[in-house]
């Protein structure tokens, strides 16, 4: 499929949205709510772009918009970077002391009127919804977007401590704005108000995981699993395949 984007061609993949294609052509179109292997949810809508499809324009959220044959795209018109301007004055307002959006707000040259921010906030989340897709995609869905309004907001069941977290921190690793307290101390991970016993790399002794994030891919897998790193586990492999080509 032809795609053209700002005056230039690429070769989409069927299935593929706006922003797969863009990313993959590393053709820049901001985002906060999208993550290479967690579908689009737009949500964030900075990466709202400009798309023709004959005789009709439209804007539209790039992270979840289908490619099609002969669709023309715009990812830096005017009209669009004022929407991405006001979209991140919003953020700015809600989330005055996160450095990724103040960082995001100097790049676009965005400044929020001193009288409607209150730099004594604290607040670093987006509601972006990244950490709920990842836990879901883990198969716990140990927390969600609970409330609404002003008051909405991510978190286990009543706030306590929850009985199907394992302590994994996919929902850390893919927040956008550290938005999510993960801290690793003396063998003891603390995540959404529960403390878990950290696991040993069996080849070069550094904690990677929790005791019950293990017994859960066990649990799944069927099988007992080595107490292995990711980093050993790829030197391993990276070593059997060398041996194994010593004799071609």
């Amino acid at each position: 499929m032809k795609v053209i984007i700002n005056s230039k061609e690429y070769q989409g993949l069927p299935g593929e949205t706006l922003m797969e294609l863009a990313k993959r052509n590393n053709v820049d179109i901001p985002n906060l709510c999208h993550k290479d292997g967690i579908e689009g949810q737009g949500r964030c809508r900075l990466c709202m772009v400009e798309v023709r499809e004959g005789k009709k324009t439209k804007i539209v959220s790039s992270c979840v918009y289908p490619i099609r044959d002969g669709l023309e795209v715009v990812t830096n018109s005017e009209k669009i970077i004022a929407i991405r301007k006001n979209i991140i004055l919003l953020l700015l307002l809600k989330t005055p002391n996160n450095d990724y959006i103040k960082s995001l707000a100097e790049e676009y040259g965005v400044k929020a009127p001193d009288r409607y921010v209150d730099y004594k906030v604290k607040e670093n989340c987006i509601l972006c919804g990244l950490c709920v897709k990842a836990c879901e995609k883990m198969g716990t869905s140990a927390i969600s977007l609970i409330n609404r309004g002003t008051t909405k907001k991510v978190s286990t069941p009543y706030d306590d401590p929850s009985k199907d977290c394992i302590g994994c921190g996919a929902c850390a690793e893919v927040c956008p704005t550290n938005a999510i307290t993960m801290t690793d101390k003396n063998r003891i991970r603390t995540i959404w108000n529960k403390e878990f016993k950290l696991v040993k790399c069996s080849v070069c002794g550094k904690t990677f995981t929790t005791d019950e994030a293990l017994q859960f891919i066990e649990s799944k897998l069927g099988k007992k699993e080595e107490r292995i790193c990711d980093s050993c586990r790829k030197k391993i492999i990276s070593e059997k395949f060398k041996e194994s080509f010593k004799y071609f």
